[in-house]
């Protein structure tokens, strides 16, 4: 966004503050890592599937892991496995934390919404200071114009000896007065950008200029119709920190029906797939060498025969291949496990006790913020009644002063009223209307809170 290029309007710093506040981007991590706690706890309840893979070298007296014989040569082993669990049934334990981990998940997302509005509501706040500092100035400029040229007609009417010296003194004393006024006027818009800026995260160096509307074209809705309980109602309903109290409640309640379900047995499924190789091993190979042995005679009708055997011999033994081992070694199992908590130093019962209580604690929480928003509701709308009455009477007040100046000018520019009287009437106008620039927009800031209690947003 081109900052010196623009004129910025309150939708557009609010915009912008919801895309670069700093805190708003921190709310959002936590918000997104809320978000990973949940999806891992969902996937939680699916089974489990791993395979390991190891390999390594072995020497010294040891145990072939193929034939379970201790040995002394040295051995390349390798092992390989799946391991495969599931749970059956736990008590709803696991459905219980994932339903509270979603909950937490909703309730991060509503605090990074609470978090929008406060940001919303202190722009609102800080752009509104900017608008009364700059009317603040505009007075003061008027102010030290006017001195301006009172000094000029008084240093005339001087220099001709119809007025005295003094006359001109006490209004180069006004002047100067009036000029510290406003460069204190234009610190204080200059502080107010600044402030504004730092809201926004926009380098205190870098161009900005924002949209002065006329306070009076500011739609303000008329009091009668924000009535404090009726504001209240809406604001249960709508604000984001409601919501975000409510989904804690759910979460903390889930918790303690998951802390339960841990009292109770849980029951699992187990299998695998195993496999193993050595270099250890060998094979008998099946290769002979045969032998005739004359073992004994036979007489058959008179004649001698000699009887013969074959002897035979292995010729040696060979390597047992890494792929006949893994065939030969393969195994499989498949089972069920029962896990009974019999003993456990109390854990389990106090983890029970803790999510109780925890959930006693969100729901005083909850409680407390409801009271706390129906407080500042009543007060915002008491403070805005205060505004109003005292911006209707700033009003007539700088009505007022003014016909007061008027007159006191007319009567000093005859001659018939003193320096005086003169400065005392003007900085009497100047403060009417500082004090009526100040009165209104008050009362219009005030008025956008209890809109902003509704839950719409802020609006100028």
């Amino acid at each position: 966004m081109a900052l010196a290029q623009e004129k910025w309007d309150l939708r557009k710093l609010v915009e912008y503050a919801m895309q670069n506040n700093i805190s708003v981007k921190r709310q959002d991590i936590q918000a997104r890592l809320s978000e990973l706690t949940y999806e891992q706890s969902r996937l939680s309840q699916f089974p489990t599937a791993n395979i390991q893979n190891s390999s390594g070298y072995q020497f010294g007296r040891n145990i072939d892991p193929t034939s379970n014989q201790f040995t002394n040569s040295e051995i390349l082993f390798v092992n390989h496995s799946l391991n495969l669990g599931v749970d059956i049934f736990n008590w709803f334990s696991k459905k219980n934390t994932v339903a509270a981990n979603r909950f937490g998940a909703q309730a991060a997302k509503a605090d990074v919404d609470k978090l929008k509005n406060d940001i919303a509501l202190n722009v609102a706040n800080g752009y509104l200071q900017v608008l009364l500092n700059g009317e603040q100035v505009k007075i003061s400029e008027v102010q030290v114009q006017q001195s301006l040229e009172q000094v000029s007609i008084t240093g005339k009417q001087v220099d001709a000896g119809s007025l005295p010296e003094l006359n001109l003194l006490e209004l180069q004393t006004q002047l100067a007065n009036d000029s510290t006024t406003l460069l204190t006027a234009q610190a204080n818009y200059t502080l107010s950008i600044l402030q504004l800026k730092a809201l926004l995260n926009i380098p205190a160096d870098a161009p900005f200029i924002i949209e002065t509307p006329n306070a009076d074209q500011i739609p303000v809705e008329s009091l009668a119709e924000l009535d404090p309980q009726n504001v209240y109602q809406l604001a249960i309903k709508n604000l984001p920190q409601q919501r975000a109290n409510e989904f804690r409640l759910l979460a903390a309640q889930k918790n303690a029906e998951a802390a339960k379900g841990r009292l109770y047995p849980s029951l699992s499924g187990f299998g695998g797939l195993d496999t193993r190789y050595s270099n250890a091993q060998k094979q008998y190979v099946k290769s002979f060498t045969g032998v005739t042995l004359p073992i004994g005679f036979v007489d058959v009708g008179g004649d001698i025969y000699t009887v013969n055997t074959n002897t035979e011999k292995p010729s040696s033994f060979g390597k047992n291949t890494y792929f006949r081992q893994v065939s030969n070694n393969f195994n499989q199992s498949i089972g069920l496990a029962l896990s009974i908590p019999i003993l456990n130093g109390g854990t389990a019962r106090t983890n029970l006790k803790r999510a109780q209580l925890n959930v006693k604690d969100v729901e005083l929480q909850k409680e407390l913020a409801s009271q706390t928003i129906k407080q500042d509701i009543y007060q915002a709308h008491a403070s805005a009644l205060a505004a109003l009455q005292k911006f209707n009477s700033s009003t007539k007040s700088v009505a007022t002063a003014e016909k007061a100046y008027d007159y006191a000018k007319k009567r000093y520019d005859i001659g018939l009223l003193n320096t005086i009287d003169l400065i005392t009437n003007q900085n009497n106008l100047f403060r009417a209307k500082i004090n009526l620039v100040s009165a209104q927009y008050d009362y219009v800031f005030k008025m956008k809170v209890l809109e902003f209690y509704k839950g719409q947003g802020i609006k100028l």
